[in-house]
């Protein structure tokens, strides 16, 4: 497995049919309809200019893919990071994931980010059980914050701290090189 900076040229088309399936036929994202190429390869584009993207290849096909972006738009909350992963069904239970996750912190930490943040649609067991093997803790649940598929759902919130806090301001977070990553 090759994990690696996504290329928003390359990657778009795989990274939106591995996402597809999530957005039309579960809850686990919570979005109506899923984003064609143009419109992923928009995001990551406007992402990968602060935050990572991350794409994992196995045997030269996008079995994975991994980003950060910034949790909330108020300057206060610079030093911390939503993060999510997306991998398909058949790929699950390979470590994928974890790589990913792992390779993401890592980079994060690097930044100089304090704090990843991920939102979770309750129930989700893998995810929680996934969240929780990589080191997050749960933090508190939005009820019923969120409507799809003809019912509420909760949102659950879980953390992971990437620095340990400081006097005073911490330096600025900012973007760092791209690195080959390989697992």
């Amino acid at each position: 497995m090759l994990i690696r900076h996504a290329d928003p040229a390359l990657d778009a088309a795989e990274c939106a049919a591995i996402y597809a399936p999530y957005v039309s036929g579960t809850v686990i994202s919570l979005e109506e309809q899923p984003p064609d190429e143009h419109e992923l390869q928009h995001r990551m584009l406007r992402v990968i200019r602060t935050h990572p993207w991350l794409v994992a290849v196995v045997d030269g096909t996008v079995t994975g893919y991994a980003y950060a972006s910034a949790h909330r738009e108020r300057a206060g909350y610079r030093w911390a990071v939503d993060v999510t992963a997306y991998v398909p069904q058949e790929h699950h239970r390979r470590g994928i994931g974890r790589a990913l996750y792992g390779e993401l912190l890592g980079l994060l930490r690097l930044q100089g980010f304090h704090v990843a943040c991920a939102g979770v649609t309750l129930p989700n067991e893998a995810s929680v059980g996934f969240h929780e093997a990589c080191g997050f803790i749960p933090v508190g649940t939005y009820k019923r914050v969120a409507w799809k598929m003809g019912a509420w759902w909760d949102v659950g919130w879980w953390q992971l701290e990437l620095a340990e806090p400081t006097e005073g301001k911490p330096p600025e977070p900012g973007p760092t090189g791209s690195p080959s990553l390989k697992c």
